[in-house]
């Protein structure tokens, strides 16, 4: 019995590997280019509500990207118009990729999320027939957890996109990190920049 426990012990080790990374794998996009675009696209937490403009989290990763990132959040709007609004700005600027946060404003007014994920899922396809890759931002849903909306790691998976699902439920979760109960501070917008970052290295974007 021992020798068929060394037998197989490194095979086995092996293929628990191979089980984990498939696990927590990432989907991969095309480098960016040193000129790239980036479009930040979404409500008041693309905005910055909460910090001056200039600390938004757009602001902070155009710093760490040395890239352009457009800051193209509206406060208060809600994923219909935002459908609306996405086409002509992919077309003015041509981004090489969208950093799609949405739909928050749809939860807090309690719309119904099977829309949500239509209106997400439909400026998923005009991104991609634009050219343009895409990062998908969970935004969380509040109860009794501070989670994000299970439509985004739906949208995520069926659409094999890279996605940041915890940055927002964890920062709005931290007092010292939020300027009001559903926005980020100077300092949660940092976090948030940072989080975004590591997930643009982990899909090879950068």
């Amino acid at each position: 019995m021992i020798h068929t426990i060394k037998k197989y012990r490194y095979p086995v080790l092996a293929l628990l590997v191979i089980f984990l990374v498939a696990c927590d794998s990432t989907p991969q996009l095309k480098p960016l280019s040193k000129q790239a675009v980036v479009l930040a696209f979404g409500d008041s937490l693309t905005f910055g509500t909460g910090a001056d403009r200039q600390l938004s989290y757009p602001a902070r990763l155009q710093e760490m990207l040395s890239r352009t990132v457009i800051n193209a959040g509206v406060p208060g709007e809600i994923s219909q118009t935002g459908l609306k609004r996405l086409a002509p700005l992919l077309k003015q600027h041509n981004p090489e990729l969208l950093i799609l946060c949405h739909g928050g404003n749809d939860i807090l007014r309690r719309f119904n999320l099977k829309q949500t994920k239509d209106n997400l899922q439909q400026m998923i396809d005009i991104a991609r027939d634009n050219g343009t890759q895409i990062v998908l931002v969970g935004v969380p849903q509040f109860g009794i957890f501070l989670s994000s909306a299970s439509l985004y790691k739906e949208l995520a998976d069926s659409n094999q996109l890279p996605l940041e699902n915890n940055a927002l439920s964890e920062i709005l979760a931290d007092g010292s990190l939020k300027s009001d109960q559903i926005h980020p501070n100077a300092e949660g917008y940092s976090v948030f920049a940072n989080k975004i970052h590591k997930l643009l290295k982990q899909s090879s974007a950068i």
